[in-house]
């Protein structure tokens, strides 16, 4: 079983913790469980149903009428107003099917999204907000790394379907952009999408995957011609600086055009000419479509 703080609950749920308190109070909405120190904690089945009252909340329904709901008229209602569906009701889906190991569900979740709206729009507008909202409960050790890689593989697996559907030129004659994150860094899920966007707008890639040490890169490109390296890097966790290693990788690589995508593009001070910095989503969008 996870526990959360009051301020976890405040940060996916997006009540405040002191709107939380209140109803507490005043409806006995929720009552969180008390640690030996008198501490407040809240668990899964606390979470999914918090998520389930921010959301009839936020779409107008009074708390006191929200209140006064069994759970299972509660879970109806939403089944109700959601038949047309938002991507604030698939986020929370998600995470409640992450949180009980439901791949059955969480896999369901993602087809309906699908089914309504375009591909490139669950990425940015549920799959991304979502990986926000449970990362943060990883680093801050409210959940467990196996429930993170329990919903990215489900994730990675779709964005692979996705790239194998696509239709790309086997006989062209241009040179692959190469696709990696350097080592320690280990989210897979960034680059499989990058990957999509770039087969999507006709360009070969290779994708050599995560934590890639340089040396696997140079036996490559010693190998083989690439127009490009492209890597995105989310959690540098390295002992070098970000710019320290794109000296590295810029020295090995004078003659080729470096691409760099990711949080970490903020942590880069020195501008070289060989390399570009993408520093959003929309950056990395339109350089796919060049």
């Amino acid at each position: 079983m996870n526990t959360f703080t009051i301020r976890d609950i405040e940060n996916l749920s997006g009540i405040k913790a002191h709107t939380l308190r209140i109803w507490e109070h005043r409806y006995n909405l929720i009552m969180p469980k008390r640690k030996e120190s008198n501490h407040r904690f809240y668990d899964n089945e606390d979470l999914k149903h918090i998520l389930r009252i921010s959301h009839l909340y936020h779409h107008g329904y009074k708390i006191s009428r929200i209140a006064a709901m069994e759970v299972g008229a509660m879970k109806d209602l939403l089944s109700t107003i959601h038949k047309g569906y938002s991507n604030t009701y698939f986020i929370n889906q998600l995470l409640e099917a992450s949180i009980d190991f439901d791949e059955e569900k969480f896999e369901d979740i993602l087809n309906q999204a699908m089914k309504k709206q375009d591909f490139e729009d669950v990425i940015i507008k549920v799959v991304y907000p979502y990986l926000q909202k449970i990362g943060l409960l990883w680093v801050t050790e409210n959940i467990i790394p196996a429930q993170e890689h329990f919903s990215s593989n489900i994730i990675s697996r779709k964005i692979v379907l996705a790239i194998d559907a696509l239709k790309i030129n086997e006989n062209s004659s241009s040179k692959p952009i190469l696709l990696f994150t350097p080592e320690n860094e280990c989210h897979e899920i960034p680059v499989l999408y990058i990957q999509y966007l770039l087969n999507k707008n006709g360009k070969k890639t290779i994708n050599y995957g995560i934590n890639t040490p340089l040396e696997v890169i140079k036996f490559y490109c010693a190998v083989r011609k690439v127009s490009c390296l492209h890597f995105h890097v989310i959690t540098h966790l390295s002992n070098e600086t970000m710019d320290e290693y794109l000296e590295r990788l810029a020295g090995n690589f004078p003659d080729i055009q470096i691409v760099m995508s990711g949080p970490c593009v903020e942590l880069v001070k020195k501008i070289r000419d060989n390399v570009r910095l993408l520093r959003s989503q929309n950056e990395i969008a339109n350089y796919a479509k060049e």
